[in-house]
């Protein structure tokens, strides 16, 4: 099968966004159980790129949902996929820059949209898949999870109530937070990593490389491997966010936070939902963090800070879809 070179770089350029995507939400997966020392760094990023990986070939649901649920997949043309990828590739960047849990989710869907409408026009958007598989689990996601971690964090201080013997308990928690991590980064996988699957999927759709907009085996080893190797790569930077300023975790709750979290991003991929792993982590390590110490558990500065930018990400990625589609045009 000969593949055009403008495929392959929009396919190269995917790939690159998975690539990116691995080091903008590790943070996500691998922040709670560094800050509750349960794991150093690199243990807990190279636990993270494995299970990624795994969970990357654990189904295509979101993928589908990508590829064909947002609007007919022959409007998916080479310069909207191309102009979804650069808004969503910028706003990771300059997110991760500044340190900022913002959703790679919600930016590769808003430059998708966004491309979309300013190349033909708004009405052709499925707006009920929008609606019921974007907006409302963005607001739900992250209260969900901060209901959950709570929950779970009153449970394990319940049954320890009347623990003699806290720091054994403590390293207890702390293997579990292991397990936690794995569970969180396979359902991290399993939902992120197919959000590129789709793209890959309408660029040779449109290239009429297949006959249908169904996602080819080779896509999906393709952004396992960029995921977990960005994943690989590290975000430091939002990791002390998230596992330093957001709120003071317990190897207790931050187990809380990411079996919440965890659940949260397993049942979207199961429904195909393109769930935001950013939203659902913050929102259960709020949760935790808030349980049993009231309003001081939290920085909630820097929770304004965060909320701001999962407000802006998606109306933002429409609009650099637009400016660059604009600007791709004129080369064309």
């Amino acid at each position: 099968m000969d593949i055009p070179l403008f495929a392959i770089i929009l396919i190269a350029i995917a790939l690159f966004f998975e690539f990116s995507n691995g080091f903008h939400d590790t943070a996500n997966a691998v922040a709670t159980s560094i800050s509750t020392k349960s794991l150093e760094p690199f243990q807990a990023i190279s636990i993270s790129a494995i299970f990624n990986l795994i969970g990357a070939f654990s189904g295509t649901a979101v993928a589908v949902t990508i590829a064909k649920g947002f609007a007919d997949p022959a409007l998916a043309t080479q310069s909207v996929i191309l102009a979804a990828l650069l808004s969503a590739i910028t706003w990771n960047l300059l997110t991760w820059y500044f340190g900022i849990p913002s959703s790679s989710s919600h930016a590769l869907i808003g430059g998708l949209v966004g491309a979309i409408i300013f190349n033909s026009g708004y009405k052709v958007i499925n707006y009920m898949t929008i609606l019921y598989k974007v907006m409302i689990p963005m607001v739900i996601s992250p209260l969900i999870g901060f209901v959950v971690a709570m929950l779970i964090v009153m449970l394990i201080r319940r049954f320890l109530k009347n623990n003699t013997e806290p720091r054994k308990t403590n390293n207890f928690i702390r293997e579990l937070q292991v397990l936690s991590t794995a569970f969180l980064s396979f359902s991290h996988g399993s939902n992120d990593a197919q959000k590129t699957m789709g793209i890959i999927t309408l660029t040779l759709f449109n290239f009429h490389l297949i006959q249908s907009a169904d996602v080819p085996r080779w896509v999906i080893f393709a952004c396992a491997f960029c995921m977990a190797a960005g994943t690989m790569a590290g975000g430091m930077r939002i990791i002390k966010t998230l596992s330093t300023r957001v709120a003071k975790l317990e190897p207790s709750s931050g187990f809380a936070a990411e079996l919440s979290s965890a659940m949260i991003l397993f049942a979207g991929s199961r429904f195909g939902v393109p769930l935001s792993t950013t939203h659902a982590v913050s929102g259960s390590i709020m949760g935790a963090g808030n349980s049993g110490s009231g309003r001081t558990g939290i920085n909630w500065n820097v929770v304004k800070n965060i909320v701001t930018a999962w407000v802006l990400t998606f109306p933002m990625c429409v609009l650099l879809s637009g400016i660059f589609l604009t600007i791709i045009k004129l080369f064309n």
